[in-house]
């Protein structure tokens, strides 16, 4: 990881003078999450960071940054969302130079803090092999990927940025996680029409409709005339209700339906913890069947 790291700075470095701004990752005041970071001097490369912690796809700032020559850094499933933007024209393939990693998984910042407690003092996280390791304060402690990943790295179709201009470091597989429990997607489809309902209308009770789910997704780009603050036509009422929040999450999901990279923004956006990146997943699947 060290070399990686190494290896990315100094790509960047050479590119930067040619760019208007590289998009990075920087240690933030999260331990367990880390931060874009924007660099538009050579000074700037020094804060990047990358490890586990790195896990918030970057590409959803592209489409506000049109026009400019950009830098961007992304692993497996961010080059996928790229990838969409680029289909839908989007965004501009000769102004965006892409600095492609291979990932060995992001940690989900939720149920590591559950798992061990207080991380002050982290210094570092590391993936090898089925084992995701934490350095706190000089102590190792250990949890196996299954309790320490974000959901989104247990269906990874590839961790490898497949679409790039300067790969860094070495090739590799998804993370080979044991002992996945039951998804919600795989529960969901065990229950009837009617218990799906009362799940979801459980779900949606603890909805704050901050729409941080909306504004992490890197394909929900028509946020200026988004259907839920929409008054003609009116299609989502404000009301704290939640069928109404149920409405606003299935249109966000058909908006996004086989557009959808499953990148996970959404779900690891929410300060609730729903698991909304479901819905999308089910209608992946029904398009792809």
């Amino acid at each position: 990881m060290a070399s990686s790291i190494d290896d990315l700075k100094s790509a960047i470095k050479k590119a930067l003078p040619d760019l208007d701004m590289v998009i990075a990752w920087a240690a933030g005041p999260d331990p367990l999450s880390h931060t874009p970071l924007f660099i538009t001097e050579e000074a700037d490369i020094e804060r990047i960071e990358w490890d586990p912690r790195c896990s918030q796809n970057l590409a959803g700032y592209l489409p506000g940054l049109r026009g400019k020559k950009v830098g961007i850094v992304v692993k497996g499933c961010d080059a996928r969302s790229l990838v969409e933007l680029l289909q839908e024209k989007l965004i501009d393939r000769e102004d965006v130079t892409i600095f492609g990693l291979h990932c060995t998984g992001a940690v989900d910042a939720r149920t590591a803090r559950k798992a061990l407690g207080s991380l002050r003092g982290l210094e570092s996280v590391s993936i090898d092999g089925g084992t995701a390791s934490f350095s706190v304060s000089g102590e190792s402690k250990t949890l196996p990927l299954a309790g320490a990943l974000q959901k989104k790295c247990f269906t990874c179709t590839g961790a490898d940025a497949e679409v790039c201009d300067h790969f860094i470091g070495e090739h590799g597989q998804p993370p080979q996680v044991t002992d996945i429990p039951a998804t919600t997607l795989e529960e969901l489809q065990a229950m009837s029409m009617e218990e799906r309902l009362h799940f979801w209308e459980d779900q949606m009770s603890r909805c704050i409709r901050c729409y941080a789910c909306r504004s992490a997704c890197p394909l929900c780009v028509c946020q200026d005339h988004c259907a839920a603050q929409s008054r003609e036509p009116h299609w989502v009422d404000q009301t704290d209700h939640p069928r109404e929040k149920l409405m606003f999450q299935a249109i966000h999901a058909l908006h996004t339906a086989g557009r959808c990279t499953e990148c996970g923004e959404c779900e690891r956006a929410c300060p609730m913890g729903l698991p909304i990146m479901t819905l999308k997943q089910a209608l992946n699947l029904s398009i792809q069947d």
